[in-house]
């Protein structure tokens, strides 16, 4: 009696504590702060800054979000109740990042760029989250769908940089925004996007698969959605059959590698159990690879849950709401961060 009573009273301890390590604090919102211009097109971002209880003795993590919205649809908003709520349960602070979509410079917009942009937006964040509170030396990232292919790529392929571009070969990313007097080859050789951590939500993970399965052509409903003609992922000159080297440099997938080879950030991917467009068993074999890899990874199917289920405000496509649909992928989301982040303060 008396064991149970003391494990009735142990559990009950760490419910009270879990329950105030998520109790909502103040955030401090920067909205719509400008971070680059590619091709004239402004990106902007958004800073959600825990305000703790008791002042942070350091300079707090730092989460960069990528929307979802099949590369063509969506912008910061969709991620806002997600950016908010995990600055406001943890000293965490967020930034909600926009990109370019294909849809957009009319139309024009490639695959590699929107990788580029992402890139960009973490160098950015890690010049300037100082002056927001953030840690630059402890940046992770997460997105869902598209926004988290965008994370995964950031995460594997960092180190992949050119000046050129996808404009000749070998392919590399130049990252949409650079720190003042660097090249992409010298980011690449700091290390300069090196992060700490990945949360992959429902993620795509082969640019190249997606194409095979009619993705730029009028089939895929994004296109129609989007109001804009289908078109290839990287205009009409490139198409998968006949270059597909371009499809596997902007895939998750392609640059994964064994831990000896090189360490990759401990990586959190999660889905749900009913999504039919980036499955469970997509997640899982990019999961299996990392493990078969030795590289950590954490991984976890959603029972109940579709796909989109991270998104902002209600919807009809979940039935449901972000306040409930997000329980309790978001206490395990912090849980995970700060396992990977604030326990190296």
């Amino acid at each position: 009696m008396a064991r149970a009573a003391l494990g009735l009273i142990r559990l009950f301890l760490i419910a009270m504590l879990s329950a105030a390590a998520l109790a909502d604090h103040p955030i401090k919102q920067h909205s719509d702060i400008p971070w680059a211009s590619p091709q004239g097109f402004e990106l902007t971002l958004d800073i959600a800054q825990p305000i703790p209880p008791n002042a942070a003795p350091k300079a707090m993590p730092v989460l960069i979000i990528f929307h979802g919205g099949g590369w063509l649809l969506n912008d910061k908003s969709i991620m806002t109740d997600l950016a908010n709520a995990i600055a406001r349960r943890s000293n965490i602070v967020t930034v909600n990042v926009n990109y370019r979509l294909l849809g957009d410079v009319n139309n024009t917009t490639t695959a590699n760029q929107m990788v580029e942009d992402a890139m960009g937006a973490v160098l950015w964040v890690k010049q300037h989250i100082a002056q927001y509170g953030g840690d630059p030396e402890k940046v992770a990232v997460t997105g869902d769908s598209a926004g988290g292919h965008l994370a995964a790529m950031v995460t594997l392929a960092g180190r992949n940089l050119s000046s050129h571009g996808f404009a000749k070969k070998p392919l590399g990313f130049n990252p949409s925004y650079l720190p003042k007097g660097k090249t992409a080859e010298q980011v690449a050789r700091d290390n300069g996007l090196t992060l700490s951590a990945a949360i992959l939500s429902y993620a795509g993970f082969s640019l190249y698969d997606i194409a095979k399965n009619n993705f730029e052509t009028a089939s895929n409903p994004f296109w129609q959605w989007a109001d804009v003609k289908p078109r290839g992922l990287f205009g009409d000159a490139i198409n998968v059959a006949q270059q597909p080297e371009y499809y596997h440099a902007v895939s998750p997938n392609h640059y994964l590698i064994p831990y000896k080879e090189y360490a990759l950030p401990p990586q959190f991917v999660l889905v749900g159990a009913l999504d039919q467009m980036t499955t469970p068993e997509s997640a899982k074999r990019y999961v299996e690879t990392l493990k078969n890899f030795n590289q950590p990874v954490t991984f976890k199917v959603y029972e109940g849950k579709g796909h989109g289920f991270l998104d902002s405000g209600c919807n009809d496509y979940n039935k449901g709401c972000f306040q409930d649909l997000s329980q309790p992928v978001v206490a395990d989301m912090i849980e995970f961060l700060e396992r990977q982040l604030i326990k190296r303060q």
